[in-house]
């Protein structure tokens, strides 16, 4: 009896050791979907999609409680990618979420900023450089497009430029879609 208890004693000591490596070893932080649309959104952090940023919009995604059409920043080609790694039909941009616009960029004129922060304070992603009093300017290389500052700024003093092309913002344009020419019209079949 007093070796059969042991022996039980043993093996189950050893199976919690191999499961409790295993548990350390194999676990997974966070959900791999999410993981994986979380790098296709463009990470404006804008929340325009209804969520707080493109990471919570990517885990509701893959949870099923979010539709992949909700991104006015994606636009057309971020829908797209979605569909392609989901398995779904792609869909048209939710009109109730936004229009798909161009990337611009915030220029503040500061001739007219008072220095009052609201800009700095609605910032999500710190791309905008000041204090109060000082004048503040737009780091290019971190905006990410959200436009979230110019409903705080109480002169107007922030306006939105269209983002110059250059080598590492210029991207491939879209194909056409198959039976449409550059105007728009049916071409013709031979």
């Amino acid at each position: 009896m007093l070796v059969a208890m042991l022996a039980i004693g043993s093996l189950a000591a050893l199976f919690g050791l191999i499961l409790g490596y295993a548990a350390i070893r194999f676990r997974v932080d966070s959900d791999p979907v999410a993981d994986k649309i979380d790098t296709i959104l463009p990470q404006t952090q804008c929340g325009q999609c209804g969520f707080a940023g493109c990471r919570p919009y990517a885990e509701a995604i893959a949870a099923g409680e979010a539709d992949i059409n909700q991104c006015p920043p994606g636009g057309d080609t971020t829908i797209q990618s979605l569909a392609d790694l989901l398995g779904r039909d792609p869909k048209p941009l939710n009109d109730e979420h936004g229009v798909h616009r161009e990337k611009m960029i915030a220029i503040i004129d500061e001739q007219t900023c008072i220095g009052c922060t609201l800009c700095i304070q609605s910032c999500t992603v710190d791309a905008i450089l000041g204090a109060a009093k000082p004048m503040h300017t737009v780091i290019e290389s971190e905006w990410t497009g959200c436009e979230l500052c110019l409903p705080p700024c109480p002169v107007d003093c922030i306006r939105m430029e269209p983002l110059k092309t250059n080598i590492s913002s210029w991207k491939w344009p879209l194909p056409e879609p198959r039976g449409s020419s550059a105007t728009g019209l049916p071409t013709q079949q031979v």
